[in-house]
Formats: structure tokens, sequence, C-alpha cells
């Protein structure tokens, strides 16, 4: 028997963090639907179990906006309950009534149960309107106290199917090219000693042992690789945390084919026994 499919719905009270939420679950592999009428989540689950494993996880985001539509959703979610090809969690959000009038406020977005009322009985209203669906939730989530990071990061938790790893692109580049345009950390060693000074060195490139040897045993050069490892180090379980999604670090020296090559190629070494870690010598083919 096929393995149950996992599927979460996201719903609760507008202005609560349902985008935010669906953002989460999107960027730790599930295949999100905003906005989906609850009579037509049974089809879509069949058309999930037709792609034969090719969309493994599903996440659903089903609120007030859909009006009338939204009606059938809590008799949806029992029918699911009671279908042993899905694995269904029914996440719930909500905030205090303050909370979403000053979100609203904010965003100058209008509420979707407003109509003729003032925007803190419309809240109420569908507040009073989810109370059955915020019984049935599994999970019921107050994030009136959340900047958009801390739901993010709980969803992430929550339901990524192991704890995401940081992507870290390391690219090593030559100043006389231009910065990466994508870097989010630049490191400059061309105060390291320059190979390209020396005719013997000169043709090869920072990933040759003759050119990785001199640049790693020249002075100054241990003392820099152990701060910056020890800095990187600290940063990658930081920017985790904080749901950060890639990270580049460009190491530029002068013609991008020596110094900030082995220096690219050392730290790779070093962190990609933590991490997913990838390589890229920019400008190191442009010379010679």
């Amino acid at each position: 028997m096929a393995e149950p499919i996992p599927l979460v719905v996201i719903t609760g009270m507008s202005g609560a963090g349902k985008t935010v939420a669906m953002q989460s679950l999107e960027d730790v592999g599930y295949f999100c639907v905003d906005n989906l009428p609850p009579a037509l989540i049974p089809k879509f689950v069949e058309l999930v179990r037709q792609t034969g494993g090719g969309v493994r996880q599903v996440a659903l985001a089903c609120d007030a906006r859909g009006g009338e539509l939204f009606d059938p959703l809590l008799g949806t979610l029992r029918a699911l309950r009671a279908d042993p090809g899905v694995a269904l969690t029914v996440v719930f959000l909500e905030a205090e009534d303050a909370v979403l009038v000053r979100r609203f406020k904010e965003t100058r977005r209008r509420h979707p149960m407003l109509g003729g009322a003032r925007l803190l009985e419309g809240i109420q209203a569908e507040r009073a309107a989810l109370a059955s669906l915020r019984a049935e939730a599994d999970l019921v989530l107050d994030t009136s106290h959340w900047p958009p990071a801390r739901l993010k990061q709980e969803m992430a938790e929550r339901f990524a199917e192991r704890r995401s790893l940081l992507p870290v692109h390391i690219v090593s580049f030559g100043f006389k090219y231009g910065i990466p345009i994508d870097a989010d950390m630049v490191f400059d060693v061309r105060f390291l000693p320059n190979p390209f000074y020396i005719e013997a060195l000169r043709p090869y490139t920072g990933e040759d042992a003759p050119v990785y040897d001199y640049v790693m045993q020249s002075p100054g050069t241990s003392e820099f690789v152990r701060r910056l490892e020890d800095f990187i180090d600290f940063l990658i379980p930081h920017f985790t945390k904080e749901g950060k999604r890639h990270l580049v670090i460009a190491i530029g020296c002068t013609g991008g084919k020596h110094r900030s090559v082995a220096i690219s190629r050392h730290l790779y070494e070093h962190i990609r026994s933590q991490t997913e870690a990838h390589l890229t010598h920019r400008d190191c083919g442009r010379e010679g």
C-alpha cells in the first residue's frame, strides 16, 4: 500500500499569517495552493495520487476569502480524516483582535467579512464563524506577538522532513571584473602575497598544488583562514535558524585566479561537512 500523502491545510483568521505560513512550507518542499475551494480538495488529492509520487507533500490555504465556497471546509476535512491515503494536519492561525485591527490598518487591505460593518465587528464575526473549524484543528498557533520570521521558523521546524541545511555558495572572483552581484558577504584577500609575480606559478591557478601551497603557507594566511572559518561557523547555524535559504560568500583577489581560488577551495573543504556547499571560480579562466 502506498504511503499516505502528507496534506497540511492552513486556515484561520484573516491577517493571522497564512501567507507567511504557506511560504515557509513551500520553502521546505511542499506543493502549495492558496485559496482552493474546499469542494475541490478531494479532486485535487486524487490528481496528486495520479502523479505517482511526483508530488510528495501538499499544503493548502483555505479561508474566508472564498465566501460561500469556504463553507464546506469542515465537512471536507472530516472526510479527508477518514481517507487512509491522506495524512491530514489542520493548522489554525489566530491573533488577538487588537493585533488584527492594527495589521489590517497598516496594510490597508479589506477584511473579507467586513461588509458594511466596522473592521473590529468583521473580525469578531469571522472569529465566531470559525469556532467549529478551530476546534477541528490539530495545531492552533497564536501569532499575535510573532514577527514573520518566527512563524516561518515554527512551520519549518514542525513540517520539514528534516532540518533543512543552509546551502552555502562560495565564489572566487577578481576585483578587476567586478564583485558578484548576488554576494551576501565579500572578503578581500589581496593582502596576501600574489603568485602572479612569480613566473613559475603564474600559469597555474589556486586549484593547482604549487599555487595552493604557496598561498596557504604565506605569512598571515593561517591566521586569516582561522578567523574566517570561526566567523562562518558562527554564522551558519544562526542564518539557518532565522530561515535564510541560501548564502553566497564571495572571496576576491585582483584577477580571481590565484589567491581567491586557493582560499575559496580551502573554505569549501572546511564547511562541506556541516552543510550543503558549492564552489564556483568565476574568473579563474580569464587570464593566461
